[in-house]
């Protein structure tokens, strides 16, 4: 399978000015200069998001929406009541709702939380195709150690460990990753086509005896087909469901080459100030040409995250494992806490235990530690 080059700085470099430009203050006492500033955000959500921040703009209630779908389903519910069937040449429904007014007011349930502002889910949250957003965290982290360094990888060939030995336990990692939408409204209202894209480079830079090597780079491409929803479970709102195709790698040969291609299913909830999100794989079977035989028992069959947002501050925590017993059992645990350290950054604190913190250590354990700086909100 080809592969992607390994071109970290270059994509990191290429990224910011796509989508990653911190978002103009609004704190100014007069309004005029920082709409002059959102003027030259190039792309369209950061734009239209620091000219809310300009004028001060309250972000819509999804409570208020999620009671106004409510209504209208209700109010639904009672015309067909009335009539003794739905009505005629209606066709709709609460994930492929139309123009009219109850229709609309289904379309929108949701807007405002957490997860819309994220995906676009309501329909007046649409912000049309090809607009960079973020997807998962953007950060730089200068100082990422780890207890356990992979000074023994296993060869993609025959399984035997390699030898690696001038690894330091202290390197720097980032990450860059972004998202477009390709395809919007594909069914009625509802269903979007989101092409995804994540990086992470971990760089032996204080390794000068070695010429201070890129240890590690993991390339992962996808593709989503996004649905709307709107259904409520013990105080969570489910909001989205997806599914897709992941491709992850790290772009090398034998005996070092790891990769996979998975289908992938997603599932998010929110309430308030909190988010989860489920994401069960299937792995796409490679047949005889496999890098990395039993990696779902490593990097596991699914994971998920739950996130927490107080004030500035962002709190996520990524749980996976490999849903089999005995030997086969292995999982992994991330912590991630961002905080604001001025008004265009924030602080990234990164906590790893368990396998597979990157993809040629996929069935290597250790514990990471990293801190650095994170260039954009997630939420």
């Amino acid at each position: 399978m080809e592969r992607l080059a390994n071109k970290p700085l270059i994509l990191l470099c290429a990224a910011l000015p796509l989508g990653f430009v911190p978002l103009a203050s609004a704190q100014d006492a007069s309004t005029g200069p920082a709409l002059e500033a959102c003027v030259a955000i190039e792309t369209a959500a950061d734009r239209l998001a620091c000219y809310d921040r300009a004028m001060q703009r309250t972000a819509p209630d999804p409570t208020d929406a999620d009671l106004a779908a409510a209504r209208a389903r209700e109010g639904a519910r009672a015309t067909e009541a009335e009539a003794g069937r739905p009505r005629e040449g209606d066709t709709s429904s609460d994930m492929f709702p139309h123009d009219d007014d109850p229709r609309r007011a289904l379309a929108n349930a949701g807007r405002g939380s957490l997860l819309d502002g994220r995906w676009e889910l309501a329909r007046d949250s649409k912000l049309g195709t090809f607009n960079m957003r973020a997807y998962k965290p953007v950060y730089l982290l200068p100082a990422f150690w780890s207890s356990s360094p992979n000074r023994n990888p296993t060869s993609s060939i025959d399984g035997q460990a390699l030898q690696m030995d001038d690894i330091d336990d202290v390197e720097t990692k980032f990450q860059i990753s972004f998202k477009t939408k390709a395809v919007e409204n594909l069914f009625g209202d509802n269903g979007d086509i989101w092409m995804g894209y994540t990086q992470s480079s971990r760089w032996q830079v204080y390794n000068s005896e070695n010429s201070r090597p890129f240890r590690e780079t993991n390339y992962e491409p996808e593709v989503l087909l996004v649905f709307r929803n709107n259904y409520s479970i013990g105080g969570w709102k489910g909001r989205m469901a997806a599914v897709g195709i992941n491709h992850q790698s790290n772009g090398r040969p034998d005996p070092l080459s790891r990769s996979w291609n998975r289908i992938m299913f997603n599932v998010g909830l929110d309430r308030e100030d909190w988010a989860i999100m489920f994401r069960p794989w299937i792995r796409i079977s490679d047949g005889d040409d496999d890098d990395n035989p039993g990696i779902e028992d490593y990097l596991g069959r699914g994971d998920v995250t739950l996130v927490h947002t107080r004030g500035d501050q962002t709190f996520a925590l990524m749980a996976r494992h490999s849903l089999r017993g005995g030997d086969r059992s292995h999982g992994a645990l991330q912590f991630d806490w961002g905080f604001p350290i001025s008004s265009h950054l924030h602080g990234h604190l990164q906590l790893f235990s368990g396998y597979g913190e990157s993809m040629l250590d996929y069935d290597h354990k250790a514990t990471y530690v990293g801190f650095g700086i994170s260039v954009l909100d997630w939420f």
